[in-house]
């Protein structure tokens, strides 16, 4: 007869390390277990964290508080005025004086109409008078003014007459040798209106016997003598002086 196979025994060194390999196998898948959890629930939780603050909806504003009106102070009263002391009026004196009456005016006396009417005929005859004398003392002045014109003038106009005929009696004059100075002879020379000459005489010598004596045949030689433009300048006698040289003083 056969003997039945014998059982296997396992030796007790490698049970032990047959059991420590199977309770690190469970170790390790409890750990790997563990982790998947604990990677789960911190993705839901930072899931469900960004939700949370995706959906929060905005702080509302803040609402500022109104300021606050502070009450107005109420007005002081004024003070009322003390009431013044109204004045005392003065004693009266023990005796009183009486009031002098006025004097009445007396009444104006009544103007008479035909009186009155005297009165503003004889003021506007003043004033007419005094229109008229007024007007005659500017008519005297612009008389007197239009005297001195005319005198000016005819003064004027005489002198140019009167040089003119000393020029031509210069002209004739034939200078005497011996001369000293500038001695004037004065001659008086009567004329006719054409003109002509009458006579001539010496009023002042010149003391130079020679110059008075040319002088004089110069006046007869210059005949007829020239005649003014106006007619009424004509001078029937002339006095005439002459000196040696016309431009210097006389003596």
């Amino acid at each position: 007869m056969t003997d039945a196979p014998h059982a296997r025994v396992t030796p007790p060194g490698k049970r032990a390390a047959i059991v420590l390999a199977v309770l690190v196998h469970l170790v390790l898948a409890g750990f790997l277990i563990y982790g998947i959890r604990w990677q789960t629930r911190i993705s839901d939780v930072v899931e469900v964290d960004l939700v949370r603050q995706t959906a929060a909806p905005p702080p509302a504003p803040e609402v500022k508080p109104e300021p606050k009106t502070e009450p107005k102070p109420e007005p002081k009263p004024e003070p009322k005025p003390e009431p013044k002391a109204k004045p005392e009026p003065p004693p009266k004196p023990d005796i009183v004086i009486k009031e002098k009456p006025k004097r009445k005016e007396p009444p104006k006396p009544k103007v008479d109409p035909f009186e009155q009417l005297l009165a503003a005929e004889e003021k506007q005859m003043a004033a007419q008078r005094q229109v008229v004398e007024e007007e005659r003392r500017l008519k005297q002045q612009r008389d007197a003014q239009a005297a001195s014109q005319a005198a000016a003038a005819r003064n004027k106009a005489l002198a140019s007459y009167t040089d003119r005929i000393r020029a031509k009696i210069k002209g004739n004059i034939v200078m005497p040798p011996g001369i000293k100075g500038n001695p004037s002879a004065i001659f008086d020379v009567v004329q006719l209106p054409s003109g002509e000459v009458i006579s001539a005489r010496l009023v002042k010598a010149s003391g130079h016997a020679g110059w008075d004596d040319a002088v004089e045949r110069a006046i007869l030689k210059s005949t007829p003598l020239p005649r003014p433009e106006q007619p009424g300048l004509f001078e029937r006698n002339l006095r005439l002086t002459f000196c040696p040289i016309e431009d210097g003083r006389c003596s």
